[in-house]
């Protein structure tokens, strides 16, 4: 007999009651998707879909504009399952019926290509985006119909898909073309798996098996439109096939999302070579490169990969968006075995609590869409005129508003990543207050989560059977952490079984039962691989899974000329007062005298230190204050 496979628990079998993501999730609710439907309102991109455009109006539709309205839509629709809304559901059932008469004849849907290109419809799919908002508005399709039942707006798209079914394929007239934006192929799983129709998954597979073939069809659509082929297919990840990827290369969010897609797929249809190239690319990503932050794509160009263990501080790009897409691919690298494996958990954590949330401010209000690791002094960037630079200060919108969106919708679904089950196994992924409500063995069984991480060590597991009943629950053991320990009912488990980075008990569960799991979480001083040369003498500090930094506003302008002694005692402390609450992280450091230079650049000779107290906050919270500098990665000063 065929072993079940662990799937995801549904973010609505998930209530989240957490100190600290549930301040997030409901800043996010009541203040962030307002914002993104006034800002979908005011920029025309709600407008759009009335199919009214002529030239002359202040805003023409744009390619991507779907994605966004679609995002917002999915945000809003997890929000409503929680908390239902008046408003809010008037305003998405606004947009749907908006959608439901844009939609044409033939089911295809898309308010740029019907309002202002109509008769262009599949001739650029490299970079017109038609494919990536179809996937974006499938996404929000079927987390509308699970949320709410309503099967309204899942029929307007599932139309829209078999539209697209019929136009792609290799069957004859069929276009063998691909995405150049990827994100629908896994959405069209995400539609199989909700409608249980073969025909979506079959296309999303098409899609995947289509990359990267050779001739191009990127070449063959360029050809009839008469402009010259692409020098570089690296950007689309399409210049090999996905089987025979080895790098992840090219724009970072479009590869989160082909390799989320990848998983999904070689899960649901058992493609153990598919899968395996899935973890050629993650071994690849997280073992040469990702930021410490969880961020991924080194360059502004093209937003980009670039070579192994190029990780700049400074200039990093690090997009929100592909942080996002991160954490979708690691969630399903979690279930791309019949068993999770901790160390896509363990990613899915450092880019959940850094780099995704430095993309929101804590009032909900603005954005960033890169994150860097390295920020300038604040007097410089007044004088430079950067105050609007989206690199340094958060924004509250942007022209091109794919992280905002994104974010909103991670937040309003975050319960989904924390648990995931099978008919006797229960796995918890993610440490944050909850309760997740499963059947094992047939028998009904609420999980309550009590906790204060990650400012504190302990997490506390109650098992609520509706009757006793036995199966598995495993927990993860972070890889940051050395002698987790864990009690059951009060005494000590002293013999732990790991396998794979989790902690398994299998047992009769009876109402009750208790676990404490205690998380030990040392400041800990990491240093970086010496390839990564930017950060060579340097070293970065962490607690837990937290990642910190320093900002100007605790510290200095100079903090490139802070020197932390490797051996320096770090204090790590919870400030009910600073930025909502957090543990921040003090310590003394040494930093040159404040000698004065004028007309010098150089000089000989060694500075003089002088003593200096740092104080290091969540990267997560930088710049939720006034502007200024900001490190992660601090020079390290090595005691004689």
């Amino acid at each position: 007999m065929k072993a079940e496979r662990i799937i995801p628990v549904p973010f609505n079998r998930v209530s989240v009651d957490d100190l600290f993501w549930s301040p997030r999730i409901e800043t996010n609710r009541k203040v962030t998707v307002p914002i993104g439907y006034e800002q979908c309102r005011n920029t025309g991109r709600l407008d759009a879909w009335k199919l009214d455009w002529k030239d002359g109006d202040p805003y023409r539709p744009h390619i991507f504009w779907d994605s966004d309205v679609a995002k917002w839509m999915e945000a809003s629709s997890c929000s409503l399952y929680f908390h239902p809304d008046n408003k809010l559901k008037k305003n998405l059932n606004g947009v749907i019926n908006l959608m439901e008469k844009a939609q044409q004849p033939d089911g295809y849907l898309n308010s740029y290509f019907t309002a202002v290109e109509p008769g262009n419809r599949w001739t650029n799919l490299r970079d017109r985006h038609e494919l990536y908002c179809a996937g974006h508005l499938i996404e929000a399709a079927v987390t509308h119909f699970v949320t709410t039942g309503d099967d309204k707006f899942i029929n307007i798209i599932k139309r829209y898909a078999d539209c697209i079914d019929s136009v792609f394929g290799n069957g004859a007239g069929q276009k063998r073309g691909y995405p150049g934006h990827e994100e629908l192929e896994l959405a069209l799983v995400k539609l199989f798996r909700a409608t249980g129709e073969n025909r979506y998954i079959e296309l999303a597979a098409f899609f995947l098996n289509q990359r990267g073939t050779r001739p191009h069809y990127y070449d063959l659509e360029s050809a009839s439109r008469e402009e010259d082929p692409a020098e570089n297919y690296e950007y689309w990840q399409a210049h090999l096939p996905v089987r025979e990827q080895t790098e992840a290369v090219g724009h970072a969010v479009r590869a989160m999302y082909l390799y989320s897609g990848m998983a999904d797929v070689a899960a649901e249809t058992d493609d153990e070579e598919l899968a395996e190239a899935c973890r050629i690319l993650w071994r690849n990503v997280t073992g040469k490169r990702m930021y410490i932050t969880g961020g991924v794509g080194s360059t502004e160009r093209g937003e980009s990969f670039t070579a192994d263990y190029d990780l700049p501080n400074e200039t990093a790009y690090a997009e929100t968006c592909a942080a996002i897409g991160l954490v979708f691919w690691a969630h399903r690298m979690l279930h791309i075995d019949m068993k999770p494996n901790a160390k896509y958990a363990d990613t899915m954590e450092r880019s959940l609590y850094n780099c995704v949330l430095s993309g929101v401010s804590l009032d909900g209000t603005r954005f960033f869409y890169t994150n860097p690791l390295e920020v300038r002094p604040g007097h410089a960037m007044a004088q430079s005129g950067l105050e609007n630079n989206y690199r340094y200060f958060r924004q509250e919108w942007f022209n091109c508003s794919c992280c905002p969106t994104n974010i909103m919708r991670i937040l309003s679904s975050f319960g989904q990543y924390i648990y995931s089950s099978s008919n006797d196994s229960i796995y918890v992924h993610l440490y944050a207050g909850s309760t997740v409500k499963v059947v094992m063995e047939g028998v009904r069984v609420n999980i309550r989560q009590k906790t204060e991480y990650p400012w504190k060590e302990t997490v506390t597991l109650s098992v609520e059977p509706d009757e006793p009943v036995e199966f598995s629950l495993s927990l993860r053991i972070p890889g940051w952490c050395e002698n987790a320990s864990l009690e059951l009912n009060g005494k000590e488990i002293r013999q732990l079984q790991i396998t794979s980075g989790y902690a398994h008990m299998r047992r009769l569960w009876r109402e009750g039962d208790t676990l404490n799991l205690i998380l030990p979480m040392p400041v800990q001083k990491i240093e970086a691989h010496p390839e990564v040369r930017g950060n060579c003498g340097k070293i970065a500090i962490m607690r837990g899974p937290i990642v910190y930094c320093l900002e100007e506003e605790d510290n200095t302008q100079s903090l490139n000329d802070i020197r932390l002694d490797s051996s320096a005692e770090l204090k790590a402390e919870y400030d009910e007062n600073l930025l909502g609450g957090c543990t921040k992280i003090t310590g003394t450091a040494n930093i040159r005298k404040g000698e004065v230079w004028t007309d010098h650049l150089y000089r000989p000779g060694i500075a003089e230190t002088m003593p200096v107290e740092i104080k290091a906050i969540p990267y997560c919270l930088w710049n939720n204050r006034r502007p200024g500098g900001m490190l992660v990665w601090i020079t390290e000063n090595i005691p004689d």
